[in-house]
């Protein structure tokens, strides 16, 4: 491809409204074009880079056993009632009505429409395991679209499917996965930490991320150095050491003038915050919750949503607590009858706590679980945090950040028996087929690549899924010059080699400058300089260092340097590795 004809141009500003490393390269290296918030279209260079990725992504679903498929990208509601999240998805999923007045979807995802195939083609234990893929658009109406294609609507995505007669079956085909997850990650180049994760909506009962840690990731997690322990810090545990044990003491109502905070409580009264009980309150749907967790610890409100089944959560209101005879900062779940009252497990093992007394300016002490009051759920909801302990080990968990590249899914038959989907056992009996789902985002992949690999001129892309192999850059105007560097251009693109040729009128500085940007492994520049020396020079983009290449060799000489550069992608190798700046 000549740079003449590249449809596209590269911008030397850094645009304001990208706020990570690779938003901003991907903007001004003329890969990606926004038409509006989180919808972007693709340039040719950047479809190159996407389409290597699928390939690669493909090509491990394959050796996996999987089978390549496509469905809709349009579904009616119908299928989704029947799951029963046409109701419980929030506001992500866009619907709209047919002609007809039916009510359709476009894809979030495709749990329903591939178990749909599964009850139509699935019939006995002889039929499974299978696996499917596609790779395929979905669109989610993300309420933060952010960071480019870290976090978008309209996505390309590759979505996999198992279907096992067993439980152990699930759990033998689900580590293979993971390792082809792996694989498939450090072929392009980055090394995936595999972290504890939220089931969301796809639901199930266990769920992996496949995170390249990084600081402009969106995403908190924590991790164990001494045992491997690591988890997103949505569903993340850790160990809450319980108060020595005591005999419970009747309750007291103590004047607490002004002390409305768990700190100020505590202070006033002489009494660390472990042997406090905060109160802390919720919308979930219509309901108003109560959270009662140990005054010294956090809630989180990813594992609050879980604990009450519910997508969205919000924290209530001032009216909303008026309304339900709640005072702000005097509350306890003592006699409270107008709300869903959920205990943290810190709770019950903390006797004689310190306790709003439901009335501004006093607090109960002696207040104790089981005596007092009784929750109608009890979870683990505590927020963990860098510092707490390991919930395995007990050392220190070490709190970072990632980007989340994939995420897999042990479903089991959380769809198949709400849709119908069976087959008869080797007893001739009627079992659900056992689902897991396996999904990678492709645009957020180059997006990660690109964030981990980048320095101050530009991007660094992995041989594996640069959009050309070979950057030609010739310089000046001399017949000479032109006339070698296509000849160059012919030779290598003959060897297999994919070419990017910069034929512009413009400056070296205008040229080197574009070449650093769009980052393609290797740059080869022909100029009247380096045909006097009888040569082509040959630079890496890692490097500072260039080498002259005789003309006569130099097609061989590219040819094997470019498969070393992959070979080190190789997934059973040492991973290649660079540290670049953030800063651009």
């Amino acid at each position: 491809m000549l740079m003449s004809r590249l449809f596209g141009r590269t911008m030397r500003d850094v645009p304001a409204r990208a706020t990570t490393p690779s938003h901003r390269l991907l903007l001004r290296a003329a890969m990606i074009h926004q038409l509006g918030a989180g919808i972007y279209s693709y340039m040719p260079l950047a479809w190159r880079s996407l389409a290597k990725i699928e390939a690669i992504v493909a090509e491990e679903m394959d050796r996996v056993d999987g089978q390549r498929i496509g469905m809709p990208v349009v579904h009616p509601a119908d299928l989704w009632r029947k799951s029963g999240r046409w109701d419980s998805i929030g506001r992500e999923m866009a619907r709209f009505h047919d002609r007809d007045g039916h009510d359709m979807l476009l894809a979030v995802t495709h749990e329903e429409v591939v178990t749909d195939l599964v009850a139509y083609y699935v019939t006995s234990y002889r039929d499974l395991p299978r696996m499917v893929y596609q790779i395929q658009t979905k669109f989610r109406d993300e309420p933060r679209s952010r960071g480019g294609l870290i976090r978008v609507r309209e996505f390309v995505m590759k979505d996999a499917y198992s279907f096992h007669p067993s439980y152990q079956d699930l759990d033998v085909y689900y580590e293979r996965m993971v390792e082809a997850y792996v694989r498939t990650f450090r072929r392009c180049g980055l090394e995936p930490l595999v972290v504890e994760a939220d089931v969301g909506m796809m639901g199930g009962s266990a769920s992996h991320e496949f995170m390249l840690v990084t600081d402009a990731g969106e995403d908190t997690l924590l991790i164990c150095d001494a045992c491997g322990y690591a988890a997103n810090s949505d569903v993340a545990s850790t160990t809450v050491d319980p108060p020595p044990p005591e005999e419970p003491t009747p309750k007291q109502e103590v004047a607490t003038p002004g002390r409305t905070t768990i700190e100020g409580v505590a202070d006033y009264l002489g009494v660390p915050t472990t042997r406090t009980l905060k109160a802390v309150f919720y919308v979930a749907g219509e309901e108003l919750v109560f959270v009662a967790i140990r005054g010294d610890l956090g809630v989180n409100e990813q594992k609050l949503a879980i604990a009450l089944q519910s997508s969205e959560i919000r924290p209530a209101s001032d009216q909303e607590l008026g309304e339900a005879g709640i005072v702000p900062g005097y509350a306890s779940p003592i006699g409270v009858k107008n709300a869903k009252i959920v205990v943290d497990r810190s709770v019950p093992a903390a006797p004689n706590l310190v306790a709003g007394a439901n009335r501004a300016g006093f607090h109960l002490t002696g207040v104790n679980y089981g005596r007092d009051f009784r929750a109608d759920i009890e979870a683990d909801i505590a927020l963990a945090r860098g510092g707490d302990p390991c919930p395995t080990c007990g050392a220190p968990l070490r709190e970072t950040r990632g980007i989340e590249m994939g995420h897999t899914f042990k479903l089991g038959t959380r769809y198949s028996e709400t849709m119908d989907a069976t087959f008869l056992d080797s007893e001739g009996e009627q079992q659900p087929v056992i689902m897991a789902s396996y999904g990678i985002g492709i645009g957020r992949l180059l997006a990660s690549a690109i964030e981990h690999f980048h320095d101050d001129d530009g991007i660094l892309f992995p041989a594996s899924i640069s959009p050309y192999d070979v950057h030609i850059v010739e310089l000046g105007e001399a017949e000479q010059v032109r006339e070698a560097a296509s000849q160059l251009h012919v030779a290598l693109e003959a060897a297999g080699v994919e070419v990017l040729r910069d034929d512009r009128s413009e400056s070296a500085g205008v040229k080197f400058k574009d070449a650093d940007l769009i980052g393609i492994p290797l740059r080869v520049t022909v100029s009247p300089r380096s045909l006097k020396n009888g040569g082509v020079e040959l630079k890496r983009r890692l490097s500072s260092e260039s080498n002259m290449l005789p003309l006569d060799s130099a097609v061989g000489e590219i040819v094997d340097l470019r498969q070393r550069l992959m070979d080190d992608l190789d997934p059973e190798r040492p991973q290649w590795s660079h540290t670049g700046s953030s800063s651009e």
